[in-house]
């Protein structure tokens, strides 16, 4: 490691998972190197749309696994670390009490206090923006870009350059669809075309904000996205490296999304690519992937859409490395 990186800290706590990067940072270039990434399906949001409050053993769950990551960051000689909260920490009445948890697992695991931070749809943006973008310029692929991150509670449309340029936020994710729709095993045609109209009026309002007219490249990130895309591939097992900028048809896209809609739970848990805790939730998230990629095809006229393992955590990391130790 060299004089001018930083060994840093992310960590995205969202609605279905909760992941880590490790990584060292080139702050004048931004150039990542990671070093450790993880990601553990915890279900901080199971049944926040419903209830209002963050259940007592998701609860539990995502504080045992954030004292497992306060550690490694010790253990790694981490200098700094940035634990950043979305959709669920904002829509929970009992959020407080997950920010102390928190707090406390960092203080006693890491040796200080990190404090999660429960960030505004504008920042989520552009923290995805941020990590998504940072490689593809280099690699040739051309702006403005659409970059979409897929997850649990909301999904985030950000649309740019080199810069934010337009934002919206949506509460349209993979868990808060499949509650509040896709309740049977598969899912019925009355319940996707009621959980359509939800995702179409939403995106019509993320349209009214992020133009998506003169769109040159539609990036996909998040969990959701990354899977659809190794079924699309046929991959053997998950291959972040075959995944990260795979470059698809937006055809084979949405028939790899219908293809997971329509199937039963079981079937999707053996596929090899399928991770257990997305099983019950990526049906949902194909529907809204195929309403995105539709409607972008139909605005913009894109010819492919572009896959990223790279996004807002590897935007975290980015934030920390530029902020004074």
């Amino acid at each position: 490691m060299g004089d001018a990186t930083t060994r840093v800290g992310a960590i995205d706590c969202g609605t279905n998972s909760i992941r880590l990067l490790v990584a060292d940072v080139d702050p004048a270039t931004g150039a990542l190197t990671d070093v450790l990434r993880r990601m553990e399906i915890v279900r901080l949001g199971h049944g926040v749309d419903r209830t209002g409050v963050i259940a007592p053993e998701s609860m539990a769950r995502t504080l045992a696994v954030t004292e497992e990551y306060a550690a490694a960051c010790l253990e790694l000689g981490v200098a700094d670390a940035r634990f950043v909260a979305t959709s669920a920490s904002r829509d929970a009445r009992n959020a407080d009490e997950f920010i102390e948890g928190v707090r406390a697992a960092f203080l006693e695991h890491y040796g200080r206090e990190v404090s999660p931070e429960v960030v505004s749809g504008d920042e989520e943006a552009a923290l995805s923006f941020a990590g998504a973008t940072g490689g593809l310029a280099a690699g040739g692929v051309g702006g403005p870009y659409l970059v979409v991150d897929l997850g649990g509670g909301s999904t985030e449309l950000v649309r740019g350059t080199d810069h934010v340029e337009a934002a919206r936020s949506v509460d349209i994710g993979c868990v808060r669809m499949t509650e509040r729709h896709l309740v049977s095993d598969p899912p019925t045609d009355e319940e996707i075309a009621a959980a359509t109209r939800d995702i179409d009026e939403a995106l019509d309002l993320a349209e009214s904000a992020v133009p998506l007219d003169g769109v040159a490249t539609l990036v996909g990130l998040a969990g959701s996205v990354t899977t659809i895309t190794a079924h699309l591939l046929r991959l053997p097992a998950y291959d972040a490296d075959r995944i990260h900028l795979a470059r698809s048809a937006p055809a084979d896209m949405v028939v790899a999304c219908d293809d997971l809609l329509a199937m039963t739970r079981a079937s999707r848990a053996g596929l090899p690519y399928m991770h257990p805790g997305r099983v019950d939730v990526i049906g949902a998230g194909a529907l809204v992937w195929r309403r995105v990629v539709e409607r972008v095809v139909e605005r913009a006229g894109i010819t492919e859409v572009i896959t990223s393992e790279h996004d807002i955590l590897d935007g975290i990391a980015l934030s920390v490395a530029r902020r004074p130790l």
